[in-house]
């Protein structure tokens, strides 16, 4: 399971397991990149995406007021594992533990599949951008420790 950005952390780790983390969300930015292709190249139908676009799309937004994809990152590749809606809260700590990424829309019955396909994407650009940074500050903290050690 891909390490969470801001997930609470060793305060002194080794080196190498800073630069496995960085690899681990790299892996992820990877997988998430080949979904927003995916989503951007393919038609909605054909896409690991359609299960959200259908919920969010087909929902009565009077019960549900938003849908979350929860995507896991399996051998490199970003798999949807469920889609669920929720009109009001928060979700079970086992669903959200369960997966590496939650992509959550709100319910827009009519959504037209370009602006579904802008709006996903985005969500997972930003997310991208966060495991990004995660991997950047990962790498340079191994880089510190790897100096600190050596001017010791």
């Amino acid at each position: 399971m891909t390490p969470q950005p801001d997930s609470g952390a060793d305060p002194d780790p080794d080196p190498a397991d800073l630069r496995a983390e960085a690899a681990e969300y790299e892996e992820t930015v990877d997988a998430l990149e080949d979904l927003v292709v995916e989503l951007r190249d393919e038609p909605i139908r054909e896409s690991r995406l359609e299960g959200l676009f259908d919920e969010a799309t087909t929902s009565n937004p009077g019960i549900w007021n938003i849908v979350t994809a929860f995507i896991d990152i399996e051998d490199g590749e970003a798999i949807v594992t469920d889609e669920s809606k929720l009109a009001q809260g928060k979700w079970a700590p086992e669903i959200v533990d369960d997966c590496d990424v939650m992509v959550t829309i709100d319910i827009q019955p009519g959504l037209m599949p370009d602006d579904f396909k802008y709006l996903v994407g985005k969500k997972l650009q930003d997310k991208m951008d966060e495991f990004r940074e995660q991997a950047a500050k990962a790498r340079q903290r191994a880089a510190d420790l790897e100096s600190a050690a050596d001017d010791a």
